[in-house]
């Protein structure tokens, strides 16, 4: 079994809870990345099917193969582990996406022990226990993700890490211990950008990647991605 695949596999078992997804939205008190400008009121039809072949990588659907820069620390990582395939990662860093937020949004500590570092776990596990003290509960649905792009990638030590920028359309509201809107819009399609770093130890024989960052997505650097 090669890397991408078994990091597919472990996480398929909670797929069926990902099609409610909730955002990440309350860490540290503020949100995880940045909203984008529009707001519409309906979902947007499904994306562009068209694949683009790149030397020996076939991109997927709403996922961007790494520029020029990146591809050196992706070929850092494939000297350490050979079966390391960037368009295999992206399809389970996408389902990795989904189970993660799913898991916080509904409490799911299990899930989040599994998918998440400890730094990660213990970051997201406070704001849970905060969100229940309050008895504040959140509603939303992932329309779908527009992309997932590799954004930098390369070996530190042992550690191969990968970052990816993902684009994704989602409905968020939260409601208090009364049930009352108190965030967000019911009906109401919100374009929001994360930056997430996966990791994993090349010397390790447990082929799965784990979340090891979350971080706001630098304004200088956010391109044209509309």
């Amino acid at each position: 079994m090669d890397a991408g695949s078994a990091f597919i596999d472990i996480l398929i078992f909670g797929a069926v809870a990902a099609f409610l997804v909730l955002r990440l939205r309350n860490v540290l008190g503020r949100r995880m990345g940045h909203e984008r400008d529009g707001q519409v009121e309906r979902p947007v039809t499904e994306m562009d099917s068209n694949i683009r072949h790149d030397e020996k990588i076939v991109p997927l659907p709403g996922i961007t193969m790494p520029d020029s820069e990146t591809a050196d620390g992706v070929g850092e990582i494939q000297r350490a582990d050979r079966s390391f395939q960037p368009d295999e990662f992206c399809v389970g860093a996408r389902t990795a996406f989904e189970l993660i937020l799913s898991a916080f949004s509904t409490g799911d500590r299990d899930t989040l022990r599994q998918l998440c570092n400890s730094d990660v776990y213990q970051l997201l596990d406070g704001v849970m226990a905060d969100r229940e003290s309050r008895e504040e509960t959140l509603e939303a649905t992932l329309v779908r993700i527009k992309s997932a792009d590799i954004i930098e990638a390369g070996m530190f030590g042992d550690k191969a890490n990968v970052t990816l920028r993902f684009v994704s359309e989602q409905i968020n509201v939260t409601r208090d211990a009364e049930g009352h809107a108190i965030s967000g819009n019911h009906g109401v399609i919100d374009v929001i950008t994360d930056i997430w770093t996966f990791t994993r130890d090349t010397r390790s024989q447990d082929p799965n990647w784990t979340l090891a960052e979350i971080r706001d997505e630098d304004p200088t650097d956010t391109d044209d991605e509309a």
